[in-house]
């Protein structure tokens, strides 16, 4: 099992300040979240930085860009990572895809589909194989020698995708190369949801869930004191009610026996109340959208979770706790050394 640490959009400089620290710390990556910086040039420069790294976005958005723009962003960098880098694409929502990039967004899961059909179809014509995609929502044909990136000494970059909801989950499993679970996620999730989403759509694709590489984000609440880890157990505690605000992920509380709680959570949203819906995630939720543990423990606690299902762990706040304390990264190096 590796383990990753999730990381923002920043001034590049910093974000090879940030790569070198991690390659130092024994990690073995990071995950490029996009948000107000595009996560491609994120990649980059990291890479340049820290050679040894593996990296991905964590997710890039799709429908904004072309198909031919993101198969060479990723070309380019699996070619600078020397094979190293993983593309991982999300839908984003609704509101974003069409209110901020002006793009259209239905229907997200059949899109979506034939987006990354119709990348790993321009990863092939990069490699001299022509270019004929006759899709729904993009028709390709046309790859002209000096237009190409041309081949790569290393293989296809994986194609991973953002996956929640039942059908984009088995799709998932039919098409992708590997998927970024929803750092808003429990074990019962894992177990009675995901997992058997992505066999189902695996099988009927010919394919197996051994295809599938599983990146699991996790909010760990992790110090040696109890004065440490209350800091982050708020922290995450507001995450899980930020995420938790969304309706589309309501179900997440109600698989465990927590009905009302997203509702509950939209209300404090509407109001204005930011701590008054973190204070809706009591330490029952938290024990199923969380770990917690001492540094020491912290191995054990996560094997234990994810053993068997995570290829991929990713410390959802290490580039927070690296800001706040730059030891914490040697910390999460031993536990990268013992998942090891």
């Amino acid at each position: 099992m590796e383990l990753h640490v999730m990381a923002g959009g920043r001034r590049l400089d910093k974000v090879q300040e940030f790569a070198r620290a991690v390659d130092g710390a024994g990690l073995d990556g990071i995950v490029y979240v996009e948000s107000g910086r595009t996560a491609y040039l994120s990649v980059a420069a990291a890479a340049l930085a820290a050679p040894r790294l593996s990296l991905s976005t964590g997710i890039a958005v799709a429908f904004p860009r072309s198909p031919t723009v993101t198969a060479t962003n990723a070309w380019e960098l699996q070619d600078i990572t020397d094979g190293k880098f993983r593309l991982g694409l999300g839908t984003q929502v609704r509101a974003h895809i069409e209110r901020r990039y002006g793009v259209d967004f239905d229907p997200p899961g059949p899109r979506m589909r034939e987006y990354v059909q119709a990348v790993k179809a321009l990863f092939s014509s990069f490699r001299g194989h022509g270019l004929e995609f006759d899709g729904e929502y993009h028709e390709l044909s046309l790859m002209p020698q000096m237009w190409s990136p041309g081949p790569i000494d290393h293989p296809d970059p994986p194609v991973d995708i953002a996956a929640v909801g039942p059908w984009m989950v088995q799709m998932a499993g039919a098409v992708a190369d590997g998927v970024h679970v929803h750092p808003f996620h429990s074990r019962t999730y894992l177990d009675d949801n995901l997992l058997p989403g992505l066999r189902e759509g695996a099988d009927d694709a010919g394919r197996t869930f051994d295809d599938l590489t599983l990146s699991v984000p996790v909010f760990t609440v992790v110090g040696d004191t109890e004065e440490e880890r209350a800091r982050w157990r708020e922290r995450a505690k507001f995450q899980i009610a930020f995420y938790g605000s969304t309706k589309n992920y309501a179900f997440m509380f109600d698989m465990l026996g927590f009905e009302g709680t997203s509702s509950a959570i939209n209300d404090k949203l509407k109001a204005g109340d930011m701590a008054g819906m973190a204070a809706l995630i009591t330490d029952d939720m938290l024990a199923h959208f969380a770990v917690e543990a001492a540094w020491d423990d912290l191995a054990d606690v996560l094997r234990t979770k994810y053993d068997g299902i995570a290829d991929r762990l990713i410390l959802y706040f290490a580039e927070e706790m690296h800001q706040g304390d730059p030891r914490s990264l040697a910390r999460m190096g031993e536990v990268a050394a013992a998942l090891h």
